[in-house]
């Protein structure tokens, strides 16, 4: 490997890294605003100035690569004496604003300035002023602060995909705009706030409510998605005020898409804190006691052994496995997590599962999707992709309908049965497939959620197989679900057969024969007109639109108060973390379930948390392994057959409300309105 002197110190670069990496694996910190490591280089902030023998003025470390022999040094007077200079002319039109600006102690401008700036400024001339831009309901803006180092124009367009930002005008008169003052259309635009390394652009809704030293931080994962991007929540009390990326290569590198971001204010609005019972068609409070007795009466009065659960977007491991041990426990296997009628094949769990992993997207140089929207089931995904698009030249063809996923594709059709043409080596994408390297299929749930969703997935796998998509040693096959609770209630048999194929008439038929009592488990997404004969215990932390028909409402914990278990769509397990107690009176489903199983012949063999996770463990060995992939698997689906004719409509309307949490939150109700409506 070549060398390079840093400092009196010799070390080992790789090709291709520059000046300013080499001395970061020297344990050198170099000052930057503009460089960031998942940008372009600009070089435009020239804070990173080094000193280089042989050359007669400093370097910009950001932007020279590094060479074999070089002899660096960071700390001379030449040095200092440079980034002095910079930090003053940065400083020139800055306003001294620091106590009002919400990135006030966690500005990187404060600290540079502190560091390597001046203690007073020698400029006496008028500062600067610039006029704020509309950035939408997400992103504002006091552009007076502004250093333009473009770290939101790069972002904005190699990222995200969007060209709605960039730089305008020249020397004092240069800023950053939108062009024509219009809203950003991107679901990832709140990571311009991350990126801005002064207080140039902030969180709207985060504006002027607290300091960042206040805030309680927790480490955990994020849930409006399957990916379980890996987030960090910054509370007050019990109320979240923002939620920020933490850094994890293998899932989400260090974006999050804006629903997870701002969806927060969803957390305290219309939060169900009591249980309540209907009783002549209006809701009255009722002690725990009582909803539970209420609960075991008409379990008792009605088909014991029919008695249903049916999970939700947001359940986790605990819940599912507790309900399904009550249930069995009184007699019942009827419970289900497939609200969607999305299918799978049984016992081959690489038939519902990420299986080539997030990450290997990056290396990816063909892809097929066939009806799934990534851009908006799994935004972060989405941007992997483009990122695939642009480093990787990657192919990339779409069975459904045609969007804007921020990148080019080769539409190929509407209509899923174009997949008997691409087996039968009948399309042009063919061709394509046959050259990669590596290709990947994605498949969406919107492909496989009708009654032929089996035969497609065993179409696919005989096309992967055909195209060497997978191996002994890859597994190429994807499946994009968008519940982070799917694959967990696969995982431990939450599903029932007799719902296969066709769910809504299979439940319909079940609530008609035997009236039975049912546990709606966060599950908002369900035709009311099915439950009409039966008796409904909804547990939820909303009053969503299934609360309010609903016999009897038991309050649970939202996501951030309480630990729970969940496996995303690579089938790897997670765990969130709780932040702050519960709202109210809200009890976990776990001990809501054990405590009904008292009033019944067998009871369920756990008091406590560690004692409900080791029975799971102890049953489903591979839920011990928290955050690790799973190993390679590929099953046989059987036999391909033809598919027929159908049109593929993808599942989500709208990005910014897809579950109770997000469909609670002003801020994504003025999403919703700002941005979707002016698209349309």
């Amino acid at each position: 490997m070549p060398k390079i002197t840093i400092d009196n110190r010799e070390i080992e670069f790789e090709n291709g890294m520059t000046v300013m990496q080499a001395c970061e694996l020297a344990n050198v910190e170099i000052p930057r605003f503009c460089y960031h490591d998942k940008l372009s280089i600009a070089g435009n902030c020239r804070m990173c100035l080094v000193e280089m023998e042989k050359s007669p003025k400093p370097i910009a470390s950001c932007a020279m690569p590094a060479g074999e022999g070089m002899v660096i040094k960071t700390n001379t007077d030449l040095v200092k004496s440079a980034r002095r200079g910079v930090m003053e002319f940065l400083l020139i039109n800055h306003p001294l604003d620091c106590p009002i600006c919400d990135q006030g102690g966690e500005c990187d401008l404060q600290d540079q300035a502190l560091h390597y700036g001046f203690d007073k400024s020698r400029y006496e001339e008028n500062k600067r002023a610039v006029n704020n831009k509309h950035m939408g309901p997400l992103v504002g803006t006091i552009m007076t602060r502004c250093i333009h180092c473009t770290r939101c124009v790069r972002f904005s367009t190699e990222v995200a995909g969007v060209d709605d930002l960039g730089m305008l005008g020249r020397g004092e008169n240069a800023e950053i705009t939108t062009y024509l003052e219009k809203t950003i259309k991107s679901e990832l635009s709140g990571n311009v706030i991350d990126l801005c390394p002064v207080g140039a652009l902030t969180s709207k809704p985060y504006e002027f409510k607290a300091r960042p030293w206040e805030l309680k931080k927790t480490e955990t994962i994020d849930v409006f998605d399957a990916m379980g991007s890996s987030i960090r929540i910054d509370s007050l009390g019990k109320t979240v005020l923002r939620v920020l990326p933490r850094l994890n290569e293998e899932i989400n590198e260090e974006w999050i898409n804006d629903k997870s971001r701002f969806a927060i204010d969803g957390l305290t609005k219309q939060r169900l804190d009591k249980p309540f019972m209907r009783k002549n068609s209006k809701f009255q409070i009722v002690d725990w006691n009582t909803a539970l007795s209420i609960i075991v009466t008409e379990i008792n009065n009605r088909n014991k052994n029919k008695t249903l659960a049916l999970s939700g977007k947001l359940t986790d491991i605990e819940t599912l496995y507790s309900a399904k041990s009550f249930l069995n426990s009184i007699g019942s296997s009827s419970y289900d997590c497939r609200y969607d009628n999305a299918q799978f094949i049984e016992n081959q769990r690489d038939s519902y599962i990420f299986n080539s992993s997030i990450q290997k997207i990056d290396d990816a140089d063909a892809i097929l999707i066939i009806g799934s929207n990534p851009r908006w089931e799994a935004t972060v995904l989405n941007a992997r992709i483009r990122k695939a698009y642009i480093h990787n030249n990657c192919k990339i063809g779409l069975i459904g309908k045609a969007i804007d996923l921020t990148y080019t594709y080769k539409h190929l059709s509407n209509n899923i049965d174009y997949l008997n043409d691409i087996l039968n080596d009948q399309s042009d994408f063919c061709t394509v497939l046959k050259k990669a390297k590596k290709p990947l299929i994605i498949i969406g749930t919107s492909a496989i959620n009708f009654s032929d969703g089996k035969d497609i997935l065993k179409v696919c796998a005989e096309i992967a197989k055909k195209y060497q998509i997978t191996n002994h040693n890859f597994n190429g096959l994807n499946i994009l679900q968008q519940d982070i609770s799917r694959v967990g209630a696969l995982d431990i048999g939450f599903y029932n057969n007799f719902f296969d194929l066709d769910y809504k008439n299979s439940l319909k038929q079940h609530i008609q024969n035997y009236k039975p009592v049912v546990f709606l488990l966060g599950l908002d997404e369900i035709d009311l007109s099915i439950l009409q004969d039966s008796f409904v215990v909804y547990l939820g932390h909303h009053g969503d639109a299934t609360a309010n028909i609903a016999d009897i409402i038991l309050p649970i914990p939202a996501f951030p108060e309480k630990t729970s278990t969940f496996v995303n769509m690579e089938g790897r397990v997670m765990q969130t973390t709780k932040s702050y107690n519960p709202i109210g009176e809200s009890k976990e489903e776990w001990k809501i379930f054990r405590a009904l199983s008292d009033q019944f012949e067998n009871k369920l063999n756990f008091n406590n948390l560690n004692e409900l996770r080791q029975e799971i463990i102890t049953k489903f060995i591979f839920l011990k392994e928290i955050n690790s992939l799973p190993s390679v698997l590929l099953s046989k689906f059987g036999l391909p057959v033809k598919i027929k004719n159908r049109e593929l409509e993808y599942n989500i309307k709208n990005f910014y409300m897809t579950d109770s949490i997000s469909r609670s939150s002003v801020t994504m109700a003025k999403c919703s309105k700002e941005i979707l409506d002016k698209v349309a």
